[in-house]
């Protein structure tokens, strides 16, 4: 059973020698690949002379870099893991065991921090405001949805869709499990701190906008009918508000003495009405795509229990 390891990197020669390295120690038979996302450093340098084969990518950004490893890569069992050396190497087998033993699609690493400066309060707390927003609005599955570590069967990468450029992948990944009730696992793992050296690339503030506006965009794509019946009830409740004293006011008197205030209020429930509409017919045309991504994640064959 073939398996590969994908490194996705960029800036990583500090790193990406004993990372390979540790990796090879646990899975002497793995294929390991270093996804170069445009590195202007010795990372793919030092990567193929440490006996990984590299994979260049271009255009800046996790998600380009897992999305064109994804594409070319072919393997029966798919391990995911950053080039920092951060997650815990020793727990690969522990996962791929759990993987076959229970005939899952994705085990995913619970990050357990070894250190304050390993895993920072503020992101352990945007960590948690984000896994109960997409717990909310797509279903329980996960406790870690922002980590790298994570052991994928092929018909889970084969049919990944993999829209996301940057460090929305694991984000999407989650989801994209969760729409199609897969069979996942997490299994808490190790979390070290990065080595001297050795900087992370993520920004606090502006990956947290834009994981916030993925997390809207896959609410739009995957739940329409919450979406747009979210607009369509708000709508409706601002124009009952500004109704009702019109309509009591047109049965004392029968007069309409505030119009355009009336018109705001017609304007806004109609336009309530369009949203929800919107939200109906988008909602079937996602069930019919959830049915097609269903169908072709069912053409690949499950893996095999059996270790060869």
């Amino acid at each position: 059973m073939k398996t590969a390891i994908i490194l996705p990197c960029y800036n990583e020669e500090v790193a990406i020698v004993q990372v390979i390295q540790d990796f090879q120690k646990q899975l002497p038979h793995a294929t390991i690949y270093v996804i170069d996302n445009n590195s202007s450093d010795k990372t793919a340098e030092l990567s193929h002379h440490a006996g990984a084969q590299v994979i260049f990518e271009k255009n800046k950004g996790k998600g380009n870099a897992v999305r064109r490893a994804f594409a070319e890569i072919e393997s029966d069992i798919y391990v995911m893991a950053d080039g920092d050396g951060t997650y815990e190497s020793s727990a690969v087998n522990k996962m791929i065991d759990h993987l076959l033993k229970d005939q899952l699609d994705m085990v995913v690493g619970i990050r357990m921090s070894q250190g304050q400066s390993a895993y920072r309060i503020g992101h352990q707390f945007g960590n948690k405001l984000f896994n109960s927003i997409v717990r909310n609005i797509f279903g329980n599955g996960f406790k870690d949805i922002f980590s790298g570590y994570r052991v994928m069967s092929r018909r889970f990468v084969k049919t990944f869709p993999a829209i996301s450029k940057e460090f929305e992948i694991e984000t999407e990944l989650s989801v994209h499990s969760l729409q199609l009730r897969l069979p996942t696992q997490e299994i808490e793992t190790k979390y070290g701190a990065r080595p001297e050296g050795s900087h992370s690339k993520l920004n606090t503030y502006t990956d947290a906008c834009k994981i916030l506006l993925k997390i809207i965009q896959f609410t739009r794509i995957h739940r329409p009918l919450f979406f747009y019946g979210s607009f369509s009830l708000l709508l409706s409740i601002v124009s009952i508000i500004l109704g009702i004293p019109i309509i009591i006011d047109f049965l004392q008197t029968g007069l309409v003495p505030r119009l355009p205030t009336a018109v705001l209020a017609s304007g806004l429930m109609i336009i309530s009405f369009i949203f929800l509409v919107c939200g109906l017919i988008l909602d079937a045309v996602k069930e019919a795509a959830g049915e097609n991504k269903r169908l072709k994640y069912l053409e690949h064959k499950a893996l095999n229990i059996h270790i060869e």
